[in-house]
C-alpha cells in the first residue's frame, strides 16, 4: 500500500491554486474500500469528464433558490444580488469571452453542446454540388459524429462519403498537423466545413487551432471547433484566430456541474449574414422582448441564437465555476501550472515498471500501459491518456477497478484507455505522486 509519500526532488512541491474553493469527494464516498483513510479526499483525476463542485457554484445556486422562494416571478426583474433572471447571462458572457478569447457579443451561454453544434451547422453547413463534405478527426466524440451524419443526411448525402475523417498513420495514435493541412490542401475544394475538437477527448491531443483555421479559410472552407475539452483547459483566442464558430460544455474544466448550460461562439464578421434559423424569443432584441412583438428581431451576434429562458439554476453553477477560475488567476495561470503538473505526472508514470514506450506498444505481451497523449507540451492539455496492454485483453478494466478501490478516480474509455487529469485548481504535487504510486499498486491488486 501507499503508506509513505516522499515527493521526489525533481517534482516541484506545488500547492493547488484553489483547493479550498472545491468540495472534493472522499474515499468513502467513491467506494475506495482499500484506501488508507476513508475520510480523506480521493485523488480526483477525472476533471476532464466532470469537474468537482466549486463551493461558489453551490452558493450561487442556493442564492437563486432563496430568491425563487421569496420572490418567485419578481426575481426576473428585481434581484437582491443584482443578477435579475431576465439578464442573468450578462454576468457570464464577459467571463466566457475571456476564457475563449472573444468579444462579449460573440459568445452566448445557452443550451447544450450538441444542440448548439446543430444550431451552428444549420447556419454554416451550406453544401453545394461540389463542396459538401465535413472534415473531422477519426474517432471524434460520438455525439459530434452523430450530429455530422444527421446533418449531411438532411441534405441528401451519404455520411460515408460526406463526412471525411482523418485517422492517424499506421502504428500512431494521434494526428500529425502536416497530414491535416495536406488533406485540406488537396481536398479543400470539396470541404464545406472543417470541424475538429480543440483537444481530442480520447487521446488528449491539442490541435493547432489557429493554423488549421487559416488553412481552411485559404481553401474556402468554414472552420468550426468543438471546445468541450479545451475551454478552461488551454488559452484560446477565437476572435484573433478568425474562427468562424465554436461550441463547448461547462462541466469539465469549467466545473459547472453535470449537464450544465453550454457555450457558443460566432465571430462578429458573420453578424450581418447569419440570422438564427431556429429562432426563439430569448434571442429577440432585449429592449422589446417582453413586449411580445409578432416579428422576430434578433440580438446582433451570437446571443441572437438564444431560444428559451435562461436555465437560471444551471447557469448559477456556471457562474460560480467561472468565478472560481477567475479568482485563481484565470486561464493563463491555470495553463502555466497545468504544464508543470502534467509533466510531473508523466515523468512518474514513465518510471513505472509497467510503462511501455509508445513505439513498443504493439509488441507488448505482458500487462502494462503506454501514454498515447503527445509528449510535447504545446500539443496537449492537462489530460494524459493511458492505453493498457495488451489491447483487448481486459487489463484496463481490472486496473481501473483496482484504482478506484484505492482512491484514484480517473475515467475509462472502453476497451483499453484510462484518462487521468491533474487539475491545478485542486490537484497538488502530492496527488500526482500518490496517483502514480497507486497505479503501480493497482496492477498488483488486480493480480497482473
Amino acid at each position: 500500500m501507499c503508506t509513505t509519500l516522499d515527493i521526489p526532488p525533481e517534482i516541484a512541491r506545488l500547492e493547488p491554486l484553489a483547493r479550498d474553493a472545491f468540495v472534493l469527494p472522499t474515499n468513502a464516498a467513491v467506494g475506495a474500500h482499500r484506501a488508507e483513510d476513508p475520510d480523506a479526499p480521493c485523488v480526483y483525476f477525472c476533471g476532464n469528464s466532470l469537474g468537482p463542485m466549486p463551493k461558489l457554484s453551490k452558493q450561487r445556486v442556493e442564492e437563486e433558490l432563496d430568491i425563487w422562494a421569496k420572490s418567485a416571478v419578481v426575481g426576473h426583474f428585481k434581484h437582491p444580488k443584482q443578477r435579475p433572471w431576465k439578464t442573468y447571462t450578462e454576468s457570464i458572457h464577459p467571463l466566457f469571452a475571456d476564457i475563449v478569447g472573444a468579444k462579449e457579443g460573440e459568445v452566448a451561454c445557452m443550451g447544450t453542446l450538441t444542440a448548439n453544434l446543430h444550431l451552428m451547422l444549420d447556419s454554416f453547413y451550406a453544401p453545394t454540388k461540389d463542396r459538401f463534405k465535413i472534415l473531422c478527426e477519426a474517432r471524434a466524440f460520438p455525439s459530434d459524429q452523430y450530429a455530422f451524419a444527421s446533418k449531411v443526411r438532411t441534405h441528401g448525402y451519404d455520411p460515408k462519403v460526406a463526412v471525411r475523417e482523418i485517422a492517424p498513420r499506421e502504428g500512431e495514435f494521434t494526428l500529425r498537423e502536416e497530414d491535416i493541412l495536406d488533406v485540406i490542401e488537396k481536398e479543400g475544394h470539396e470541404i464545406a466545413v472543417v470541424l475538429f475538437s480543440g483537444v481530442q477527448y480520447y487521446t488528449g491531443q491539442y490541435f493547432p487551432i489557429e493554423r488549421i483555421t487559416a488553412k481552411a479559410h485559404e481553401k474556402g472552407c468554414i472552420a468550426g471547433w468543438d471546445l468541450a475539452h479545451a475551454a478552461g483547459n488551454v488559452p484560446l483566442s477565437l476572435h484573433d484566430w478568425d474562427v468562424d464558430f465554436a461550441v463547448w460544455c461547462t462541466y469539465k474544466y469549467l466545473n459547472a456541474g453535470p449537464g450544465s448550460t453550454a457555450g457558443l461562439f460566432m465571430h462578429e464578421k458573420w453578424n450581418a449574414e447569419k440570422r438564427p434559423r431556429a429562432a426563439g424569443w430569448w434571442g429577440h432584441n432585449e429592449a422589446t422582448r417582453f413586449q411580445m412583438p409578432p416579428t422576430f428581431d434578433p440580438i446582433v451576434g451570437a446571443q441572437g441564437f438564444q431560444q428559451s429562458n435562461v436555465v437560471v439554476l444551471a447557469s448559477a453553477a456556471v457562474l460560480g465555476g467561472l468565478e472560481t477560475l477567475q479568482a485563481a488567476g484565470g486561464i493563463r495561470v491555470f495553463r502555466e501550472r497545468a504544464l508543470i503538473l502534467t509533466a510531473a505526472l508523466e515523468s512518474l508514470l514513465i518510471k513505472s515498471p509497467y510503462h511501455v514506450p509508445v513505439e513498443e506498444a504493439g509488441k507488448q505481451t505482458k500487462p502494462g500501459f503506454t501514454i498515447i497523449t503527445p509528449k510535447e507540451a504545446e500539443r496537449r492539455g492537462a489530460q494524459l491518456s493511458l492505453l493498457f496492454l495488451p489491447v483487448g485483453t481486459g487489463v484496463m478494466r481490472k486496473v481501473f477497478d483496482a484504482l478506484e478501490s484505492l482512491g484514484v478516480i480517473g475515467d475509462e474509455r472502453d476497451p483499453d484507455v484510462i484518462r487521468l487529469t491533474a487539475n491545478p485548481l485542486y490537484s497538488s504535487s502530492e496527488d500526482v505522486v500518490r496517483g502514480a504510486k497507486l497505479l503501480d499498486e493497482a496492477f498488483r491488486v488486480a493480480g497482473l
